[in-house]
């Protein structure tokens, strides 16, 4: 294991003025100063926040996500901040950074609530790369393909847009994902807040050894960003932060059986699952289960190319809610439906289960799981405490 990793305060001193605010504000005086530079003793500073406001140049508001502090002598004798070093997470560790920024790491606990405990990252899942990119070093990407996945009909309007990177270096892992900021200011004058999306596509791109990857966007009522990612044209250029995410992520054990549960975009990880696998272990004897909730068959993503996939690299079970003159079913009913296959996988301490979708449907799914487990005489909860604790269950939810 590396040593812990942690979120350092730092002070530009490019832009720093030297007016001695940051110094007199700190209650806890973390701040100093030589003939040179204001800087900020990281055995000191929590993270507390109070100098950043009366900073008249924002040169106080820097952070860099570091494996070793940088020391006061290191910061003195700077004349501009280091870039973000490339930080390699370990996977399950206690100290795993998922996002340096504030606002991306609220969103990404809030997608992890429903877990019900810490994340931890598969034991055999390659190390993520996170936070290579932030609001203040942005990746460009230009949009090489923006298709509608949703029939034309269709109430939603889902999309498959693909960026390209060029020569600028955006490593991602299966089940990351990347923040987008879109352009102008909210209706309060700030800029808008960062949204985050799951990749859609494996490691090696949408092609194989190709720097570009692919998202699944929904177009949302009144959404800044949905709306406009998803009226980008070829050509456009966007900035993107991250990847970020370093728990959600695939085990690279061929044997692994992974339980794929999503609705609408939540599918987006598991297309990149997929891909992985397909590429990468097409032999691989790890099954894998892809349960699938939309309202109708033309409203769910993927929903063409999902007919091709072999049921020998993907076992489908999709789930409709607005048939006309069908009965509607949910994940929970399908996974119920499977009960005897669902049972015998969760006894096998290689199987991982992972949910993405909309907030509130892992409660279903959990008790679906609970149904299947008593009639085998298994306790789900102490087994989901195990599968969690051991890297093998997921929830991202939104």
């Amino acid at each position: 294991m590396t040593a812990a990793v942690l979120k350092q305060h730092l002070i530009d001193p490019e832009i720093c003025i030297r007016c001695n605010t940051c110094e007199e504000t700190c209650p806890v005086d973390a701040v100093t100063h030589d003939g040179n530079n204001y800087v900020v003793d990281a055995t000191i500073c929590n993270h507390c926040m109070d100098c950043i406001s009366p900073c008249p140049t924002g040169s106080i508001d820097n952070w860099r996500v570091v494996a070793k502090p940088y020391s006061l002598e290191e910061q003195f004798s700077w004349s501009d901040l280091p870039p973000q070093e490339e930080i390699v997470a370990e996977s399950g560790g206690d100290t795993t950074v998922e996002a340096l920024e504030d606002d991306v790491s609220r969103l990404l606990e809030e997608a992890r609530k429903g877990l019900g405990g810490k994340p931890v990252a598969p034991h055999s899942a390659s190390k993520p790369t996170v936070n290579l990119y932030n609001s203040n070093k942005t990746a460009t990407a230009t949009v090489t393909g923006n298709f509608r996945l949703t029939d034309a009909a269709a109430d939603s309007d889902v999309r498959h847009i693909i960026l390209d990177f060029g020569d600028q270096r955006f490593p991602i892992l299966e089940g990351q994902s990347i923040g987008i900021v879109a352009p102008g200011m909210g209706a309060d004058g700030k800029p808008h807040l960062p949204r985050l999306y799951s990749v859609a596509s494996s490691r090696d791109g949408e092609k194989p050894n190709t720097n570009n990857l692919a998202l699944t966007v929904k177009r949302e009522d009144n959404g800044v960003c949905s709306n406009y990612l998803c009226d980008l044209p070829r050509g456009a250029r966007l900035q993107v932060t991250g990847p970020f995410g370093a728990t959600f992520l695939m085990p690279d054990d061929p044997a692994a059986n992974i339980i794929m549960i999503c609705t609408g975009t939540g599918s987006a990880p598991f297309r990149g699952f997929t891909e992985r696998r397909r590429r990468a272990m097409p032999d691989a004897p790890g099954r894998l289960l892809l349960f699938f909730g939309a309202r109708r068959p033309e409203e769910l993503p993927y929903f063409g190319p999902l007919q091709k996939v072999p049921e020998k690299l993907l076992g489908k079970y999709f789930c409709y809610s607005r048939v006309p003159g069908e009965p509607r079913v949910y994940v929970q009913d399908r996974i119920r439906a499977e009960a005897a296959q669902i049972a015998s996988l969760l006894n096998d301490t290689r199987t991982h289960v992972y949910i993405c979708g909309l907030k509130g449907m892992e409660s279903g799914v959990d008790e679906a799981f609970a149904d299947t487990c008593r009639g085998a005489s298994i306790n789900w909860a102490s087994m989901k405490a195990t599968m969690r604790e051991s890297g093998r269950y997921h929830v991202e939810t939104y």
